[in-house]
């Protein structure tokens, strides 16, 4: 989970590489969601057993309320 600052915009993802996507996100490689609400600090992350139960590990963390991903 990355987020823009202390109570800022939160992002949600999946990745197979968290170092490289993490350095893509920081130096805004491409156009998209993080970029335009510059969100670049990784402030939590889970490691899954297969990427499809990261997919669905993330699924459920998007339904979450925001107060819960803050907390």
């Amino acid at each position: 989970m990355l987020a823009s600052g202390h109570y800022g915009t939160l992002y949600t993802g999946v990745t197979s590489n968290l170092l490289g996507r993490i350095i893509q996100h920081r130096e805004g490689t491409f156009d998209g969601f993080t970029k335009e609400y510059g969100v670049r600090r990784l402030v939590w992350f889970e490691l899954g057993d297969t990427m499809e139960a990261a997919i669905l590990r993330e699924k459920r963390i998007k339904k979450w309320l925001r107060d819960w991903k803050i907390a």
